[in-house]
C-alpha cells in the first residue's frame, strides 16, 4: 500500500451533442484549470466527445485517436492523469470506452462499458465489453467503471479485489434519479473501501435534464467534493494511508465467504 497524498478534480460540463469541437474546447478549457490547481487525476464524463449521437457513432469514433492525442498533450503538460470515455471502433463494433491517459501522457488502459443501459437503447448502438479492468498508473492501480454500471455492485467489488484503490466513474446520469447516483456511489465506496472519483454531465438534452452532482468520496463514504448543478470544476486531496487505515479497522474484505454466497 502506498501512502500517496494527492489532488482529484472532477470537471462536469452540458455535452453538446454531435459537437465534437465545442466539447474538446470546453473540456480543453476545464483541463487547463485543473491542471492550474495542481490536480494529478482529472475525470471527465461519458461519452464527452459528442454525447450519445447513435446515428452517427462511426464517424465520431473515427475522431478519437486525434482526440486522445489532444489529451496526452495535456496529460504531460500538467502531470496529470486524464479519464473519461469516447466511442471506439474496433471491428464492426462499436464500444463506449473509457481511456486512461498517465501523468507522462501514454495511454495507461481502457475499459469497454459492460452494463448497456436498455432504457436509451444504448444496447442497440453499442457493443458490450466483456472484461473488468484495473489500471496501473504512476499514481496507483485504478479500476474504471461507467454509469449503468454503478448498479451491479459485482463489477466494482471485482476490480477491488483486483487491486484498485481508486474507482473512476463516468456518466450521463439523469437528474431525475440522482438520489440514487449519490447512494450508490457512496455506497460503492463504503463496501468496497476505496475512493470514488464520479463525473456526471450537466445540461439538458430531448428533454431529459442531467443531474451533475459529480463527486470524489472516501472510503468511509465521506464527500469530500460535491459539484454544483452547472458546469464547474471540483478538486479534494486524496490520501491512499487512509484505505489501509479503515481496512485494518474493519476488515470487510478479508471477511467475506464467497463460498456461501454461491450466485
Amino acid at each position: 500500500m502506498n501512502n500517496k497524498i494527492f489532488k482529484a478534480g472532477t470537471f462536469q460540463f452540458d455535452v453538446k451533442l454531435g459537437d465534437i469541437e465545442s466539447n474538446l474546447a470546453k473540456v480543453t478549457e476545464g483541463l487547463h484549470i485543473l491542471g492550474d490547481r495542481d490536480v494529478n487525476m482529472a475525470v471527465l464524463p461519458e461519452m464527452w466527445s459528442c454525447g450519445f449521437d447513435n446515428q452517427n457513432l462511426l464517424d465520431h469514433a473515427k475522431q478519437t485517436p486525434f482526440i486522445i492525442n489532444k489529451l496526452s498533450s495535456i496529460a504531460s503538460k500538467y502531470n496529470m492523469l486524464i479519464a473519461g470515455s469516447l466511442p471506439e471502433v474496433s471491428g464492426k463494433n462499436i464500444f463506449n470506452t473509457i481511456y486512461v491517459i498517465d501523468t507522462n501522457g501514454e495511454q495507461a488502459g481502457f475499459y469497454r462499458k459492460i452494463h448497456l443501459f436498455p432504457l436509451t437503447e444504448e444496447d442497440r448502438y453499442f457493443s458490450a465489453g466483456n472484461r473488468a479492468v484495473v489500471c496501473d498508473t504512476s499514481i496507483c492501480p485504478i479500476g474504471l467503471m461507467l454509469c449503468y454500471d454503478l448498479r451491479f455492485p459485482e463489477l466494482c467489488r471485482s476490480i477491488t479485489l483486483k487491486g484498485a484503490l481508486v474507482v473512476i466513474i463516468s456518466a450521463q446520469w439523469p437528474r431525475s434519479r440522482i438520489n440514487q447516483w449519490d447512494i450508490l456511489s457512496q455506497a460503492r465506496a463504503i463496501e468496497n473501501q476505496v475512493f470514488i472519483i464520479a463525473t456526471n454531465r450537466c445540461g439538458k438534452e430531448k428533454g431529459i435534464e442531467f443531474g451533475g452532482r459529480s463527486q470524489i468520496i472516501s472510503p468511509t463514504g465521506e464527500i469530500l467534493s460535491m459539484a454544483e448543478e452547472g458546469e464547474c470544476a471540483s478538486v479534494a486531496e486524496i490520501n491512499l494511508y487512509k484505505i489501509k487505515e479503515f481496512r485494518d479497522k474493519i476488515p470487510c474484505l478479508k471477511e467475506r465467504y464467497p463460498d456461501a454466497y454461491n450466485v
